[in-house]
């Protein structure tokens, strides 16, 4: 890598190969060239040799791989696979999902609906999980037990909705993970920037001038804002035409709906789930 190239890699902005829009790095993906000339994501930024970034949106990796963008870019014999942007997803929900499982270890989860709401009574969460192929009986029950302990601040709550059980159970190395409550610490403050940064990848290209932390609202869909428990803000787009409720903590066939005040975050992934 030449001096040029170092003095590149060290600026706080970079510029996007697709888009050409300039941004700083945490609304970006690196990528860099394997032995075997194959395109490589780079999420943690660390991996030798010279990158080039992308804006970090599904379609627009999905569009540099059409264009051709990244040969063009490394001007030299870069292969980038078809399945490079699921790839990416892949690796961001790993990297959330382990964020979640060291949370576990540190105490900081609750699951199983009265070890939820017990959680809620005793202190100020940081965020819901619900799993996206859980019944609304059980996430409406959760969310009054939120309103009853802390009244309006409860729409500043983030509900993510971006796993399903058994990626939950796997992460928490428990059965039958349908809800659980995070509460605040070093550890839950990453695995929200994780989940922010999955949701955002998973965003449509209406949303592409939106950063990780910020997501803007896709068409048709409304901003739900609030701020999570370290005080930053958090904005989701959902459609919030319906109100989503909760009950028994078991899995349910029934679609899961974005209730009315929560700042939720969904994975856009499978039917009936809203991108942010």
């Amino acid at each position: 890598m030449t001096r040029t190239d170092r003095m590149a890699e060290t600026e706080s902005e970079r510029t996007c190969i697709v888009t050409r829009q300039i941004r700083a790095p945490s609304e970006m993906l690196r990528f860099v060239i394997g032995p075997d000339e194959s395109v490589v994501p780079d999420l943690k930024r660390n991996l030798p040799g010279r990158g080039v970034w992308v804006t970090a949106q599904k379609p627009i990796v999905a569009e540099a791989v059409k264009r051709q963008a990244f040969a063009k870019s490394f001007k030299a014999k870069a292969r980038a696979a078809a399945t490079l942007p699921d790839d990416v997803d892949r690796l961001l929900e790993q990297s959330a999902l382990q964020s979640l499982s060291i949370c576990n270890k540190a105490g900081l989860v609750s699951t199983g609906s009265a070890k939820v709401e017990k959680a809620i009574a005793s202190a100020p969460v940081a965020a819901m999980v619900h799993a996206t192929d859980g019944g609304p009986d059980g996430v409406r029950k959760i969310g009054q037990a939120l309103t009853r302990n802390y009244g309006e601040a409860a729409a500043s709550v983030p509900r993510i909705i971006l796993f399903a059980s058994g990626q939950l159970d796997l992460a928490l190395g428990r059965s039958n993970v349908i809800h659980a409550a995070l509460k605040s610490g070093a550890a839950s403050k990453a695995f929200l920037e994780r989940c922010r940064r999955l949701a955002h990848y998973r965003s449509e290209i209406g949303a592409e001038t939106a950063s990780p932390a910020a997501p803007a609202s896709v068409e048709g869909s409304a901003d739900i804002s609030g701020s999570d428990a370290e005080g930053g803000p958090v904005q989701a787009g959902a459609d919030d035409r319906n109100q989503r409720g909760g009950g028994p903590d078991h899995c349910q066939q029934d679609r899961p709906e974005h209730g009315s005040g929560a700042n939720v975050m969904t994975s856009g992934r499978g039917p009936g789930i809203e991108t942010i």
